[in-house]
């Protein structure tokens, strides 16, 4: 697979308030290189002027780390958004509801979207759900998504590695490609 010049780069949520204790109540994260290799990619997609989309979250709940306002709010120095690089502000959990993140595709013929970032069976799953349903190619990075530890509907508590293996297994064909960051960069 060939990842074209105009594939555009999403990077979901990689705000401080990922490192809130709040998200690490049920256990630790996996994934704790993913801001590493999503800082890879950034490069380079920077290296190759390839469109780089920054979402951030904008919590509407009051006690939220990710509420406007809050530290948590700010992106993380490893992701950190160039002056000219183009933010998303979301108020939910798919980076296309009450965006303009389609229109703007669309407008720049851009057709395969390459997304990273967290929670991997959160933002990341439902943009990547849209971006399929909506007929975009679109690309999920594995190693550069993560997620937490999490009970389920049983109340059976999860590892993050199986939310995250779960999460990728909802979106494999029907939605997404998983890939790895190194064969992202590979395809470039």
């Amino acid at each position: 697979m060939s990842i074209p010049a105009n594939a555009a780069l999403i990077i979901i949520d990689v705000q401080l308030a990922i490192d809130h204790p709040q998200w690490t109540r049920w256990g630790p994260r996996n994934n704790p290189q993913a801001e590493d290799h999503i800082a890879q990619l950034l490069a380079a997609w920077r290296a190759t002027q390839r469109p780089i989309i920054h979402v951030r979250h904008l919590s509407r709940e009051v006690n939220s780390p990710y509420r406007p306002g809050q530290p948590g709010n700010d992106f993380k120095p490893q992701v950190m958004p160039l002056p000219h690089e183009r933010i998303i502000e979301k108020s939910t959990n798919s980076a296309f509801i009450g965006t303009t993140l389609e229109a703007e595709l669309r407008a720049a013929g851009i057709e395969m979207l390459i997304i990273t970032g967290v929670i991997t069976n959160n933002s990341v799953e439902a943009t990547a759900r849209m971006a399929g349903n909506l007929g975009f190619a679109t690309i999920v990075v594995a190693d550069a998504t993560a997620t937490f530890a999490r009970p389920d509907f049983n109340g059976l508590l999860r590892s993050a590695e199986d939310v995250h293996a779960m999460s990728l297994a909802n979106l494999q064909d029907e939605y997404a490609a998983i890939m790895t960051t190194q064969e992202v960069l590979l395809a470039l």
